[in-house]
C-alpha cells in the first residue's frame, strides 16, 4: 500500500472515507490548538476548502430561516432537498430551529465534512437537541454542493423511518400547604412558580415524545426525545404537601403589595427549629423567584456571621471599645450610613448601630478564609440545600485583597446571599443549630454543620434583641414577643441606590427580606417585615 499521503488514481469511495475518519480523529486531537488559533488540523492534513464550509454554513443559515427552495438549490438534489426539508418536520411542532455548525475536516478524496448541532423547539414542550454533519463535494463545474442525503438531515431519518410526535398530558398536581390547606397561584401569587415547580418534579405538566417509527406500519422502533417528568410516586397520588403556612403566605404577600412601593422585593419565612419553610413572597410575584434564587450583597445583616468568626475565636467581646470613626480606607474609603460615627463605642454598639468601620478596622483579627469557613461550617452557606424548588444557597468565597476582605466583614464584595439564606442564618442565630431549608415536610438535605457554642448564641441573640430596642431596627420594637434583628444597607453600584435589608426572629420564626433600591434596611425592609409580624399572632409557629 502506498504512503497515505500518496494519491493514487481511481481510488474508492470506501478508502476514502476511512480517510476522512482519521482527518476526523486528527481535528479531535488538535483540539487545543484550534482554539488557541492556530488551526484545527495536525501538519500534513488537508485543510478544508473555504468555499465549501461556506456553502454548508449557507445551507444550514436558509434551513433555520426556512428559505427552504434556498436551502435545496445549495444540494446536490435540490427538489428532493427542498420537499425533504418541508416535511421533516410535519406533525413534529417543531418551531425555528438552531443549526450550529462544527469545525470542518477534510478528507484526501476532496470530500469535506461540516458537522452541526440542530436544536429544534417542540412547542410546549422543550428542545430537540441532535448531531448531524453535512458532507460536501466539489461539483464539475467548480462549485461546491452538500451532497444530498437523507440522513443529513438526521442520521436515523431514512426511505423506510421517519419521526413523529406524541403527546401525553398528566393531570395539574394539586399542592398543599400546612392542614392540607389548597394553595393556588390565584389564591397566593408568589407561588405560581413554586407550585408550578413542585407540581413539575411530581410529575405534573406536559409530556411527550418524539418517536422514531416505520414508515410503512408506524410501529415505533426507538425514542429520540422524551419531554416532561416521569409521575414521581406520592401516596395515593395525593397532593404534594408543603411547609407553607397560608397565614404566614398571606401575610407576606399583602406586606409586599403595600410596602414594597413598586420595587423588586423579596421575603422569606421559616421554622427557625426544623427548617420549615413558611412563606416565599416576591413583588412582582411573577416571573423570577428572587425569594429563594436571587444574588445579592447581603450588606449589614451578614454581620451576623462576622461577629459569630470574631466572638468563636474570641478577638472581641460585647463590651469590647472599638472605635466608630466616619471613614476607614483599605484600599477605598469605607463609610457608614449617612456618615455616622460613634467614637468609644462597644462591639455590642457597632453591631447595633450597623457600624461599618468599626467590623473593618477588625479584620486583621481574623485569618482572610474564616470567615467564609464559619459561613459553611456553622451556618451551611455555600451548601447544596435542596429545599424541593432549585434555589441559591449562599456564597461566602476567601476574599483577593484586603480592600476584598474589609467589604467581606460588612457583607459586600463576593458575598452573596438572598432572603431564603438570611432567614437561615437568622434561624441558625437564634436556636445556636443549622436546620436545612426545605419546603417539603420529613425532608433533611446532605448539609453538614456544627452547632454554635452556647456562649457564642447566647451573645448573638442579646445584640440582635438590642439593635430592636435601642438600634437600627426600632421599627420592630412596638410588636410582641421576644424579636431579634439586625438590619442592613447594601451598595449595589456608585449609581444605584442601596438595597434594604432585615433579618430577623420571633418566637421560634426567622424572617428575612429584602428591597431592591430600598435606601435602607431601616426604611424599607423594616416596614416590610413589620406588618407581616403584624398580622401574624405573637406565638403561632
Amino acid at each position: 500500500m502506498p504512503p497515505a499521503d500518496t494519491p493514487r488514481a481511481g481510488r474508492r469511495r470506501r478508502p476514502a472515507l476511512l480517510t476522512s475518519a482519521a482527518a476526523v480523529t486528527l481535528a479531535a486531537a488538535a483540539g487545543g490548538a484550534y482554539a488557541a488559533g492556530w488551526g484545527p488540523f495536525a501538519i500534513g492534513a488537508p485543510s478544508p476548502e473555504p468555499a465549501a464550509v461556506a456553502q454548508a454554513r449557507a445551507f444550514l443559515a436558509d434551513w433555520a430561516a426556512g428559505r427552504l427552495a434556498e436551502a435545496g438549490s445549495r444540494t446536490t438534489s435540490p427538489g428532493p432537498a427542498e420537499s425533504t426539508l418541508r416535511n421533516f418536520t410535519t406533525g413534529l411542532e417543531i418551531g425555528k430551529p438552531v443549526l450550529t455548525a462544527a469545525p470542518a475536516t477534510a478528507a484526501r478524496g476532496g470530500t469535506v465534512t461540516v458537522p452541526f448541532t440542530a436544536k429544534m423547539p417542540v412547542a410546549g414542550l422543550g428542545d430537540w437537541t441532535y448531531a448531524s454533519k453535512l458532507p460536501l463535494r466539489e461539483q464539475p463545474d467548480g462549485t461546491w454542493k452538500v451532497d444530498w442525503d437523507l440522513s443529513l438531515v438526521h442520521p436515523k431519518l431514512s426511505s423506510t423511518d421517519k419521526f413523529r410526535l406524541e403527546r401525553g398530558t398528566t393531570a395539574a398536581v394539586k399542592v398543599t400547604g400546612r392542614g392540607d390547606a389548597p394553595l393556588s397561584g390565584g389564591t397566593y401569587p408568589s407561588l405560581a412558580p413554586v407550585i408550578a415547580q413542585l407540581g413539575k418534579a411530581a410529575g405534573g405538566g406536559p409530556r411527550g415524545a418524539v418517536q422514531l417509527v416505520d414508515r410503512a406500519s408506524g410501529e415505533t422502533k426507538a425514542t429520540e426525545a422524551a419531554f416532561g417528568t416521569a409521575p414521581a410516586a406520592r401516596a395515593g397520588d395525593g397532593p404534594v404537601r408543603t411547609t407553607i403556612d397560608p397565614v404566614w403566605q398571606a401575610a407576606a404577600e399583602k406586606a409586599l403589595a403595600s410596602k414594597s412601593r413598586g420595587k423588586n422585593a423579596a421575603l422569606v419565612a421559616l421554622r427557625a427549629g426544623t427548617g420549615e419553610i413558611l412563606a416565599v413572597a416576591n413583588s412582582p410575584s411573577a416571573g423570577f423567584n428572587r425569594a429563594v434564587s436571587g444574588t445579592y450583597a447581603p450588606g449589614s445583616t451578614w454581620k451576623i456571621v462576622t461577629s459569630t468568626a470574631l466572638l468563636l475565636k474570641n478577638a472581641v467581646e460585647p463590651g469590647t471599645v472599638v472605635d466608630c470613626p466616619k471613614y476607614l480606607t483599605v484600599g477605598k474609603q469605607f463609610h457608614n450610613m449617612e456618615l455616622s460615627e460613634h467614637r468609644g463605642a462597644t462591639f455590642a454598639q457597632d453591631f447595633t448601630e450597623s457600624c461599618n468601620t468599626a467590623f473593618i478596622s477588625l479584620r486583621d483579627k481574623l485569618g482572610d478564609r474564616e470567615p467564609g469557613e464559619v459561613a459553611e461550617k456553622y451556618f451551611g452557606i455555600g451548601q447544596n440545600w435542596d429545599i424541593g424548588i432549585p434555589s441559591f444557597d449562599g456564597a461566602a468565597p476567601a476574599p483577593g485583597d484586603q480592600t476584598d476582605k474589609a467589604a467581606a466583614m460588612i457583607g459586600q464584595g463576593k458575598v452573596l446571599g438572598n432572603p431564603l439564606t438570611m432567614a437561615s442564618i437568622a434561624a441558625t442565630a437564634a436556636t445556636g443549630t443549622f436546620r436545612q431549608p426545605t419546603l417539603l415536610p420529613g425532608t433533611h438535605g446532605t448539609a453538614t454543620t456544627a452547632p454554635l457554642p452556647g456562649d457564642v448564641a447566647d451573645r448573638l441573640r442579646a445584640m440582635m434583641r438590642a439593635t430592636v430596642t435601642d438600634g437600627t431596627a426600632k421599627g420592630l420594637a412596638d410588636l410582641p414577643g421576644d424579636i431579634g434583628a439586625k438590619t442592613g444597607t447594601a451598595e449595589v453600584s456608585e449609581q444605584a441606590p442601596n438595597n434594604g435589608w432585615v433579618a430577623a426572629h420571633r418566637d421560634g420564626i426567622a424572617i428575612a427580606a429584602v428591597v431592591e433600591g430600598g435606601l435602607s434596611g431601616s426604611a424599607s425592609a423594616v416596614p416590610l417585615v413589620h406588618d407581616v409580624l403584624a398580622a401574624v399572632p405573637a406565638g403561632r409557629s
